[in-house]
């Protein structure tokens, strides 16, 4: 026996905490009847299922990286017909969708899965999984602005949690400066608030890394499945 989240987050219906939100909202039957109390233990073998009168399919896991480019939405659907995450990944069949989000203005690395329980622990702070940015900052930021984006700055939302910065490139030509920054939060444009606050606004931003995946060998737009051992690793990373 499952809890009824767990079972729709692994058949890959939404994460952990949507499919909570799914059962509060009367939205999941059980044999027939509507559950909304969290927690219910079904058998996901014998049980019969329904999310909006549709029957969940216990659909192999998927784990894809991708290279999402500017101009798309971190989003399974667009009410203003932007293009979204889904048109990077129309080829694959399951009901993948994104771990975390990147914004509209910032490319880079995207997990997209069906495994609710591991993007479920991807994005949870405690984790303390790394999150590599490289952005192009208006002016030359000095050490020690630097030295507080490493160490924490007050945002509106609260202290920023200790990471990692540096410059990588000063191009006095044009009064820029590209940074290299290593944080563990997945807050609402963090880095972007985060240079702000010191005075450095974003001209261009990308996320070059999660944990020890890179964008190796994925173009622009483009995605590959993870390997075997890449999961297994993940996994044990997040145990």
């Amino acid at each position: 026996m499952e809890r009824l989240q767990k079972v729709l987050a692994q058949a890959g219906v939404a994460s952990r905490r949507s499919s909570e939100e799914l059962i509060k909202q009367g939205r999941v039957k059980v044999n027939g009847a509507i559950v909304t109390e969290l927690g219910t233990k079904v058998d996901p073998a014998s049980d019969i299922i329904l999310v909006d009168n549709k029957s969940i399919a216990q659909e192999k896991h998927v784990y894809l990286l991708v290279n999402k480019p500017t101009g798309v939405i971190t989003s399974m659907h667009d009410p203003q017909g932007r293009k979204t995450v889904r048109d990077l990944v129309k080829s694959i069949n399951e009901r993948v969708y994104p771990v975390g989000r990147l914004d509209y203005d910032t490319s880079g690395l995207l997990l997209m899965t069906n495994d609710g329980d591991l993007a479920n622990r991807l994005a949870h702070p405690s984790y303390e999984i790394d999150k590599v940015y490289r952005a192009w900052v208006k002016g030359i930021p000095s050490k020690a602005s630097v030295n507080l984006l490493a160490t924490g700055i007050e945002l509106e939302d609260g202290m920023t949690s200790p990471g990692e910065a540096e410059i990588l490139f000063i191009d006095k030509a044009h009064n820029r400066a590209q940074i290299q920054l290593t944080i563990h939060e997945g807050r609402n444009r963090q880095v972007r608030r985060m240079c702000e606050a010191i005075g450095h606004p974003v001209v261009t931003l990308e996320r070059i890394r999660v944990g020890f995946l890179t964008l190796d060998e994925v173009r622009s737009g483009g995605f590959r499945h993870l390997k075997p051992q890449e999961v297994k690793h993940l996994k044990k990373v997040l145990k």
